[in-house]
């Protein structure tokens, strides 16, 4: 773990990189902003590890963010690590899904999309270049893993290095709130639904944020069941623990969802 000042004392090494991950939630999309207004004198990488499964709020979302920035956000992808060539309607899950994982799903205990969706293809934009990895976790953030010793970092290999600009400066998340409402982009629009950022069928949603997925996104919704239907094993495999989702389709009541820094999740999804 490197401090800011760190960062910054490092400027005159050309050599070494800075990278700013963006997930697509307002809290990275903030640092993006304010590492851009507070230090343009860091020649910032900005990136995104696109599954080929997020929400079009978040592609959106990510088009009015580098208006501002002024400059590309780098679209990472999983299909580069695969050796097969971008193309629209493809995504790198559908790949590993059924050739490297034989239709096994991921879950809570076996979270394999994160490690070769997010990680891999982060790790090989790195490669063996020295980087400072800024992470936007926040200074008053107290879920579990964030408050530890080692907080959250995208990578464990050693020639990364994660910065915490936020929690150095203790900013808060009336900070981060202030900083997306003077920018103009404002929060993403798929908090009026869900709790977080991330692929439209994560399996950390909540029962209610699938019932929204199925009002905002029938699509979606769809296309989520049909992974359901796909799925191998003795029992099937189902998004929500116990639950096919067209159980939860039939529901009379609308369950909530939870405050987005309450929500449980991938940390890595949303860094």
């Amino acid at each position: 773990m490197a401090s800011m000042q760190e960062a910054l004392d490092s400027l005159s090494d050309k050599s070494i990189r800075h990278i700013v991950s963006i997930s697509g939630g307002k809290d990275s999309t903030a640092l993006a902003l304010y590492i851009r207004q507070s230090y343009p004198q860091i020649p910032a990488e900005y990136v995104f590890c696109d599954t080929g499964c997020e929400l079009p709020e978040t592609y959106e979302y990510l088009e009015r963010l580098e208006a501002l920035l002024g400059v590309e956000v780098q679209r990472l992808n999983a299909l580069d690590d695969l050796k097969v060539a971008r193309k629209p309607g493809r995504n790198p899950f559908d790949i590993y899904l059924n050739e490297l994982y034989g239709g096994f799903l991921p879950n809570p205990r076996s979270r394999w999309c994160t490690r070769v969706l997010k990680i891999q293809p982060f790790e090989r934009f790195v490669g063996d270049t020295h980087a400072f990895s800024y992470i936007g976790i926040r200074g008053d953030e107290d879920r579990e893993g964030y408050q530890s010793k080692k907080p959250p970092v995208i990578s464990e290999r050693p020639n990364i290095l994660p910065v915490y600009p936020f929690k150095d400066a203790e900013m808060t998340l009336e900070d981060i709130k202030r900083i997306l409402t003077e920018s103009g982009i404002g929060i993403p629009g798929y908090y009026r639904w869900r709790s977080r950022s991330g692929c439209y069928f994560c399996f950390y949603q909540q029962v209610g944020e699938w019932q929204n997925l199925k009002e905002v996104h029938p699509d979606l919704f769809e296309k989520a069941m049909g992974y359901e239907r796909s799925s191998v094993g003795d029992r099937g495999y189902t998004w929500v623990d116990g639950r096919p989702l067209l159980r939860i389709a039939e529901l009379p009541e609308r369950e909530e969802i939870p405050a987005p820094d309450l929500a449980e999740g991938c940390a890595v999804c949303h860094l």
